[in-house]
């Protein structure tokens, strides 16, 4: 290159690091090799895998604990074809990721190329926004954007498409386009007259329960939502990756009576939460049939899914939450435990967690998982961030293993992927030497679920 030019390998590198992305995963080959080197000179730092679909993993559960995507760097054709089903977990679980894949060169496309795939149009139904920058010139207006997509609104997949044509092309300094970093997402606040709706719902119900889903770990509302359950008295129910963002051991939690607590609610405000499979869909016979819905999301297409809810608010789950706590507060609204539906739940959740303990008590052969957890939870610190995958493993787990603080547990989710657990571990790893270096990582995997990755233990060693 002649003075005062860069290649698109060079301009990709630092339009990523002037979005303030931090980490790179991938497999490196033709036609990116270059772009890895030139992204490790700017300052990211490169993580090797062995599968790319793990590697995407990682990625997408670092965007998650971070609310900012890391990239997912692949080589063209099958490459990019590994990375998909991460991507589509990325897309279904709402956690941003930045997959760049290198791809045939243009000018081979048509005839036969090395790899030659429409990576842009395979990539699209899976992802929020699937693009090839035209020129190397306009390669930061395209970062800039993918990387506003994947965290505004709803969080999600984004994929960049670099031909070995594009990323080779040299453009004078003058010509590429100068782009600003992409600021945080703006917050939204919710309607006041929705908040009185709800509250006046709340306080009538006699058999009120708040559900806290991914979202409301996601959208770091978990300091409103425990002054919410403090202030109100109500129960909770956290599902899986919601567990956490009120303590598992807090008094208020009702894990231990789900079904009853699901089956008889007339009540439930809804926080960040999907009424997808994993909550039945909010139908009955899990629910009752008249149950009234208050439901709290930043997506407005998410409002009313699967049933009517009674109020729907469009809003951050934390101003929301905040704004009925106050109207709850000053009511003088609270719910003691000395009440029927209170003195119902308690006694179905003992009876529920003498059942466990029995079963965690039993240490014929072969062992039962109830021990085998109770045996882990007993030796792990209560601060780690747990990563677990698989059928009984997982799902067992979720019950043994407990969680007290938000974005600790990491499981397959809401597509239900198996294969996610030491991608997500390596992810969980890397926050944690960032910024709790003391905190601990543990991968608690089904035998199945361990074989997708296993390879990756060799990623881990590294």
């Amino acid at each position: 290159m002649t003075m005062g030019e860069k290649d698109g390998n060079q301009i990709m590198a630092e339009a990523l690091k002037r979005q303030g992305l931090k980490y790179v995963f991938g497999i490196m080959g033709h036609p990116v090799i270059e772009l890895a080197l030139n992204i490790q000179a700017a300052g990211l730092e490169y993580l090797g895998f062995r599968n790319e679909q793990a590697a995407c993993y990682a990625a997408q559960a670092y965007g998650y604990l971070t609310r900012k995507p890391a990239v997912v760097l692949c080589v063209s054709g099958p490459g990019l074809l590994h990375v998909i089903g991460g991507m589509a977990n990325a897309q279904v679980n709402c956690w941003p990721v930045l997959v760049l894949g290198g791809s045939c060169p243009e000018d081979h496309e048509g005839i036969g190329g090395f790899q030659e795939w429409p990576q842009v149009e395979a990539s699209r139904p899976y992802c929020k926004y699937a693009a090839r920058p035209p020129s190397a010139a306009l390669i930061p207006l395209h970062v800039e954007k993918a990387v506003r997509l994947s965290t505004y609104g709803r969080p999600g997949a984004v994929y960049l498409d670099l031909p070995a044509t594009l990323l080779q092309q040299k453009v004078n300094e003058r010509q590429i386009i100068k782009v600003a970093p992409c600021p945080p997402p703006p917050t939204m606040f919710p309607q006041m007259n929705l908040i009185q709706e709800a509250a006046n719902l709340l306080i009538g119900a006699k058999k009120p329960l708040v559900i806290v889903g991914k979202g409301a770990a996601y959208g770091r509302a978990e300091k409103e939502i425990r002054d919410l359950i403090l202030v109100s008295g109500l129960p909770f129910l956290p599902t899986p990756m919601g567990k956490g963002v009120v303590p598992d051991e807090d008094q208020h939690c009702v894990s231990s009576a789900r079904t009853a607590v699901l089956q008889q609610s007339d009540v439930i405000l809804l926080l960040g939460a999907r009424l997808n499979w994993m909550l039945h869909f909010g139908r009955p016979p899990r629910f009752q049939n008249e149950v009234k819905v208050i439901q709290i999301d930043i997506c407005a297409e998410e409002l009313h899914n699967s049933v009517p809810a009674s109020v729907a608010i469009q809003s951050d789950v934390g101003p929301a939450v905040e704004a009925l706590s106050t109207l709850l507060k000053n009511r003088n609204y609270f719910m003691s435990q000395s009440n029927p539906w209170w003195r119902e739940l308690i006694s179905k959740g003992q009876k529920n967690r003498e059942m466990i303990q029995r079963l965690a008590s039993d240490t014929s052969v072969p062992l039962n998982y109830y021990t085998v957890f109770n045996h882990i939870q007993s030796i792990i610190p209560k601060d780690s961030i747990i990563c677990s995958e698989g059928a009984n493993t997982m799902d067992i787990g979720r019950t043994m293993l407990l969680n007290n603080l938000p974005r600790h547990r990491l499981d397959a989710g809401t597509f239900g992927t198996m294969g996610v657990g030491l991608g997500f571990a390596i992810a969980a790893a890397l926050y944690c030497k960032d910024n709790e270096p003391s905190k601990r990582v543990i991968c608690v995997e089904g035998d199945s679920a361990f074989g997708f990755s296993g390879m990756e233990l060799e990623t881990m060693y590294r």
